[in-house]
C-alpha cells in the first residue's frame, strides 16, 4: 500500500520532462482545440529515425559492445589526468553514435566506479561536468548525435554537406575547449591528496556475440541510410523492430519510449502555438533578426529539444536555429535534457559508493556551482565566436 501510494510520485520524478510536455500539450489545446490539422503536426521521419537510433544503441549497450570499447580505451591510460581525458573523449565519441543521453547513461557509472577504485573520487564532479558538455556539444557534429538535430535535419530537408558546414566551427571550438578544460581541471584536482578508497575489482569482460554484432551493424547501417534519406524510414523501422524482436526483445523494452512520447507532445505543443497569430507576430521577427541568440536563450528556459521544435515553426533560416539550440545545450541544467541525467547520476554516487559519503568535494551544491560556472563559460564563448564569425 505504501509503495503503491508513492508509485505515481516516483514515476513523475523519473519522467519529469514527459510530464511537463504532456501538461504543455494539453494546455495548448485550450487555445487551439483538436481538429484535422493535428495530424500534420507530427514529424514521423524524426520519430522513426529516433526510434531506430535508440533501439540499435540499446541493443549494442545490452550486449556489452559500448562497455567493452570504453574499457579498452580507459585501460590504456594510467595517470588521473589522462584517464579523465580518455573518459571525456570516449563520451564525446559515443554521443556521435548513440545520442548524447545514451552516451551519458553508459559512461557516467563507469567513470564513477573508475575514479572511486583509483582513489581519485575528487575528480568525479569535474569529469561529470565535462562529460555532460562533451555529450551535448560534441554530438552536434552529426545529425543523429542529438535529438534536436534529427528533428531539424528532417524538418528542413537538409543535406549532409550543408549540415556539416554549419556545425564544423562550433564543434571544433567546443572540442578544443573541452580538451583544454579537462586537462586543466583534472590536473588541478588530482594534485590534491588521493582518497583512501580501496581499488575496486575489475569486472570480467564478456566475449561479444559475433552474430549479434554483425546483425546490429547492419541495422546501424540501415538507420544511417534512413537518416540521410537514402532508404525509406519505414523500411528501417520495420527491419530494426523485426530483428530485435527475434534477437533481443530487451533492447526494444529498453528504448527510451518516454523520449519519443515527449517528442510527440512537443509536436502538439509547437504546432498549436504556431497557429496563434499573436505569438507568430512576436517570434517571427525575433527569429529573423536574432535567431542565434533567441534559440540559445530559449534553450536555457525550456531545453534545446522543445526550443528546436517550437522555433522551427517561425523561421526558414535553419542555420542560426540549428547552431543556437546546439550550443544552447551548454548553460543551465535545463539547457539540455541530458544534463539532468548527469545531475541524477551525480546525486547517486554517495549512495552507490559508501566510501565517498564524507567527501565535501562531492556535495550536490558544489557540483551545481561547478556545472553552472563551466557551462556558462562555454555558452558565452561559443555565442561570442559564432556571432562574430557567422553572417546571420
Amino acid at each position: 500500500m505504501h509503495a503503491t501510494a508513492f508509485a505515481p510520485i516516483a514515476f513523475l520524478r523519473e519522467h519529469a520532462v514527459l510530464a511537463v510536455s504532456v501538461v504543455a500539450a494539453v494546455a495548448s489545446m485550450v487555445a487551439v482545440p483538436p481538429d484535422g490539422a493535428y495530424l500534420g503536426y507530427f514529424d514521423w521521419k524524426t520519430l522513426g529515425c529516433l526510434f531506430c537510433v535508440l533501439a540499435v544503441a540499446s541493443a549494442l549497450r545490452l550486449m556489452g559492445a559500448f562497455d567493452r570499447a570504453a574499457r579498452t580505451v580507459i585501460a590504456r591510460f594510467g595517470s588521473p589526468r589522462s584517464l579523465a581525458l580518455a573518459l571525456v573523449l570516449t563520451t564525446a565519441a559515443l554521443s556521435c553514435v548513440a545520442t548524447n543521453d545514451m552516451a551519458l547513461i553508459m559512461m557516467l557509472p563507469l567513470s564513477a566506479a573508475t575514479f572511486v577504485g583509483a582513489g581519485q573520487a575528487r575528480l568525479i564532479p569535474a569529469v561529470f561536468v565535462l562529460q555532460s558538455l562533451a555529450a551535448n556539444l560534441c554530438g552536434m557534429i552529426v545529425p543523429f548525435g542529438n535529438p534536436q538535430n534529427l528533428y531539424l535535419y528532417s524538418y528542413y530537408g537538409l543535406r549532409l554537406g550543408d549540415f556539416l558546414r554549419a556545425m564544423t566551427l562550433p564543434f571544433t571550438v567546443s572540442a578544443i575547449g573541452i580538451i583544454v578544460a579537462t586537462w586543466w581541471l583534472a590536473g588541478l584536482t588530482s594534485r590534491k591528496n588521493a582518497d583512501a578508497s580501496a581499488p575496486a575489482a575489475t569486472a570480467p569482460v564478456m566475449p561479444l556475440s559475433r552474430r549479434r554484432l554483425g546483425a546490429y551493424s547492419v541495422l546501424l547501417a540501415l538507420t544511417l541510410l534512413a537518416v540521410f534519406r537514402v532508404l525509406p524510414i519505414a523500411l528501417a523501422v520495420a527491419a530494426v523492430a523485426a530483428t530485435l524482436a527475434v534477437l533481443d526483445r530487451r533492447a526494444l523494452a529498453a528504448v527510451d519510449w518516454s523520449l519519443l512520447a515527449t517528442f510527440a507532445c512537443f509536436f502538439v505543443f509547437a504546432g498549436n502555438l504556431a497557429r496563434i497569430p499573436e505569438l507568430a507576430a512576436i517570434l517571427g521577427p525575433l527569429m529573423d533578426d536574432h535567431g542565434l541568440l533567441v534559440s540559445a536563450g530559449a534553450s536555457q528556459i525550456i531545453s534545446n529539444v522543445p526550443a528546436a521544435v517550437l522555433l522551427s515553426h517561425f523561421t526558414g533560416a535553419w542555420q542560426p536555429l540549428l547552431v543556437g539550440v546546439n550550443i544552447g545545450g551548454a548553460g543551465t541544467l535545463v539547457g539540455s535534457l541530458a544534463s539532468l541525467i548527469t545531475l541524477q547520476h551525480f546525486t547517486s554516487v554517495r549512495k552507490v559508493f559508501p566510501a565517498t559519503r564524507d567527501l565535501p568535494a562531492l556535495s550536490t551544491g558544489r557540483f551545481i556551482g561547478l556545472f553552472s560556472a563551466v557551462n556558462m563559460i562555454f555558452l558565452a564563448g561559443l555565442l561570442l565566436i559564432c556571432t562574430i564569425t557567422f553572417p546571420w
